[in-house]
């Protein structure tokens, strides 16, 4: 009875191995994390018109605000004569898994602290949850893309199957410092709109909407720097563009997602006793 319940329940005191315990954790409690991607896949449009819908017309709308402004007054030309339309809705996708993944994740603690002060279960599995719904909307909304693609005449290449390797490795991108930001989050509030403020800067210095070759020869060095631009290399040169981004993206997308995954496991088995008080 006594080895049955100590596998029935999950107990915060017990000795964390980082990112042992957290894979542990999400296996055990997976019943748990697909109620709660599937939670956070339907709350977000409950009670609209549209539903569901609205995953596919956010970017659509977004895209059309975009090239409405930049493709008739600002009039630059896209690399390898890529229609803006299509260049831009794969920006805007990646650049919002992204954005809405990291900043779900990071309150998902701050918003679940009724549930944690009075369930016993891992809060891995709540911060999880919100970079998983955000990659399953991602999902949904490739094939959009691949349908602007084919309106657009730039056709779809044998490369796009390869298309869910960077979208698994952003997705544990966006895990990794969505725990960061939630470890801190329970702490600081205020953390919260620091991420805003970064997330909005890390938009503007991603060429999602505007191509690389306008930028200034002294700023290109902030914009190889950022991992959301090897990121969002690849996954065009995936979709669309037939061919590989260079071997350096290919290891800047690998190496920033494992460091991001296993430093928020790190920070979560360091800080976690300390966060079941604060909760």
């Amino acid at each position: 009875m006594e080895k049955l319940a100590r596998s029935n329940y999950y107990d915060s005191d017990q000795p964390r191995r980082v990112f042992v315990s957290e894979i542990a954790n999400l296996r055990r409690y997976r019943g748990l994390l697909r109620l709660l991607v599937q939670r956070d896949l339907t709350v977000r449009y409950k009670r609209s018109m549209l539903g569901v819908w609205w995953t596919l017309l956010n970017p659509l709308l977004t895209v059309a605000v975009m090239w409405a402004v930049f493709s008739t007054i600002f009039r630059f030309e896209i690399p390898g004569g890529v229609p803006y339309v299509v260049y831009v809705l794969s920006g805007v996708m990646l650049i919002t898994f992204f954005s809405q993944g990291v900043v779900a994740s990071g309150s998902s603690i701050v918003g679940s602290a009724g549930t944690l002060s009075k369930v016993y279960v891992p809060a891995e599995v709540f911060a999880v949850a919100p970079a998983l719904a955000a990659l399953v909307n991602f999902a949904i909304n490739i094939v959009l893309l691949l349908a602007v693609q084919l309106i657009a005449g730039v056709g779809i290449p044998v490369t796009v199957l390869l298309a869910p390797v960077p979208l698994l490795f952003l997705a544990m991108f966006v895990a990794g410092l969505g725990m960061v930001v939630a470890s801190l989050a329970v702490a600081y509030r205020d953390v919260l709109d620091i991420v805003g403020v970064l997330l909005t800067l890390a938009m503007y210095a991603t060429p999602g909407f505007y191509p690389v070759t306008i930028v200034p020869d002294r700023i290109l060095p902030l914009i190889y720097i950022n991992p959301l631009y090897s990121y969002l290399e690849v996954f065009r040169g995936l979709v669309y563009g037939d061919s590989f981004a260079p071997g350096w993206m290919w290891a800047v997308m690998i190496l920033t997602s494992l460091v991001a995954l296993l430093g928020g496991a790190w920070t979560f088995s360091r800080s976690w006793r300390r966060l079941a008080v604060l909760v």
